[in-house]
């Protein structure tokens, strides 16, 4: 998880940033931190095209980075490509939605075990402490950017702090930015909060080192989103397999 960030500049930003010094990251490698943003932060909408001409003009790169960029998002299952159509921001079908949270349940609920395991390696306990920092703050949150954000931090600080490199790697895999896109509707003010309130139950029951209690807190919170993504209305998913 000792992925180097770069700045990708505010929603709405239309061109790339430039590297941040000391930071090799490779042209591709930026266009991909940028586009990945922009699915997160629903600058780039479930279902839309990605224009390669419009992308090239509006980020100042040529079209090779940008199809190896598309080629690295398609692998992480945040876009697709379609015949006659290019590059197109995925939407998930309902079912899909709901078998990945079916997994995902099932996997950071051990993840937040394990990682109460873990609390008494000072490492570990110092940087999960770290990392989910912001989940304290008493500010409402009035941004869904700022929410997913937040949420997505927090979700990946107890599985880092599981332990467990092939869960990590597996849970990179779900695409719980693209699911949480498709939930952004149904996230107002109270859903948020009641949101916030339970990760800090959550990560209250890991620091305290307790496995079970964690288990449990982590599945709650889950299941609770889950019936967020049943309930969606049927606009907001693909139709079609």
């Amino acid at each position: 998880m000792n992925e180097t960030l770069l700045d990708v500049g505010e929603p709405g930003s239309g061109s790339l940033p430039p590297a941040l010094p000391g930071v090799r990251g490779t042209t591709v490698e930026r266009i991909v931190k940028h586009l990945r943003e922009g699915i997160l932060n629903s600058r780039y909408a479930p279902g839309q095209r990605l224009i390669e001409a419009d992308l090239t003009r509006d980020l100042g790169v040529s079209r090779g980075p940008l199809r190896e960029a598309f080629r690295r998002l398609s692998a992480e299952g945040l876009i697709e490509t379609v015949p006659n159509r290019g590059a197109l921001v995925r939407r998930l079908t309902r079912r899909e939605a709901l078998e990945l949270f079916q997994i995902r349940i099932e996997l950071e609920a051990l993840g937040a075990r394990l990682a109460a395991t873990n609390m008494a390696e000072r490492d570990i306990r110092s940087a999960f402490e770290a990392a989910i920092g912001p989940i304290w703050s008493e500010a409402p949150r009035l941004s869904q950017i700022a929410y997913l954000e937040e949420n997505k931090r927090f979700h990946d600080a107890v599985i880092g702090a599981s332990g467990n490199c092939q869960l990590v790697g597996i849970h990179r895999q779900l695409q719980l930015p693209l699911i949480m896109v498709h939930v952004s509707g149904a996230l107002d003010a109270a859903v948020l909060a009641h949101s916030v309130a339970e990760h800090r139950q959550i990560a209250a029951a890991i620091l305290a080192g307790d496995g079970s209690a964690a288990d449990l807190e982590m599945r709650r919170h889950l299941e609770r989103a889950f019936a967020l993504v049943r309930d969606i209305r049927d606009g907001d998913f693909r139709t079609t397999p």
